[in-house]
């Protein structure tokens, strides 16, 4: 029994980073807009960037150089980092 319980708890923690995978990456574009009120940015790639609740919009807005660090989960862009580019 011990060995079955040790078994199906090695498998399970084997599978287990395949479930909650999220990819990283980072982008250098322009924003095209701010978006406060459904806290997201979308760049001029054409792709929408999820912000977190606590967010700081300040000096963000259309036209402004961005390198944007995220985390791609379930599909959705979500921000990690901001740098604004001079």
């Amino acid at each position: 029994m011990r060995f079955f319980v040790a078994t199906l708890l090695a498998t399970a923690a084997l599978l287990a980073p395949v479930v909650g995978f999220a990819e990283s990456a980072d982008v250098e574009a322009t924003i095209k807009r701010v978006d406060t009120k459904n806290l997201n940015i979308t760049l001029d790639d054409g792709k929408t960037y999820a912000t977190p609740d606590d967010f700081d919009f300040n000096g963000l807005e259309a036209g402004v150089k961005v390198i944007v660090f995220y985390t791609e989960v379930d599909g959705k862009r979500v921000i990690n980092d901001l740098d604004i580019v001079h």
